[in-house]
């Protein structure tokens, strides 16, 4: 395990309206407000047709091609996640979520597309005095926290 010590800045609260893109509005969002690192929570309705990743297509940790679901239909979420600058240091969301439709479950990360139907709330702790990054792995084709 790796780790290193930060501090909590701003807390930022927004809605995410009908048809608001998971995680491309959050991105923005926190491109405008500078926000380059933070924690963030998720609690809202997904559209049919969002899309999570659900796991690899194989059991091999080290090969990741990923699983894509889509919503069945309009559903009911919750999620947590994290925004790291990338390498070029653009805030990158990083956000596993539960949604919800009936007896249905399908938990998985929004770098799919998830599209928000009627409201969002989005609760942002941003977090500061790190370097903190997300490099580019190409062993596993995929952007990782890394922790010097």
């Amino acid at each position: 395990m790796k780790y290193t010590e930060a501090d909590r800045g701003r807390v930022f609260v927004s809605r995410l309206e009908d048809g608001d893109k998971i995680p491309e509005d959050i991105e923005r969002m926190a491109e405008k407000e500078s926000i380059s690192s933070a924690i963030l929570f998720f609690l809202g309705g997904l559209q049919k047709g969002s899309k999570f990743v659900t796991g690899p297509e194989e059991n091999n940790s080290k090969e990741i091609n990923p699983i894509i679901e889509e919503l069945a239909g309009i559903s009911e979420a919750v999620g947590i996640g994290t925004i790291f600058p990338d390498e070029e240091g653009k805030p990158k969301l990083h956000l596993h979520s539960a949604a919800g439709r009936k007896k249905q479950t399908i938990t998985g990360c929004s770098r799919a597309g998830l599209k928000t139907w009627l409201v969002g709330e989005v609760i942002i702790l941003e977090i500061i005095n790190h370097n903190l990054v997300r490099k580019f792995d190409a062993e596993r084709n995929l952007e990782l926290l890394n922790i010097d």
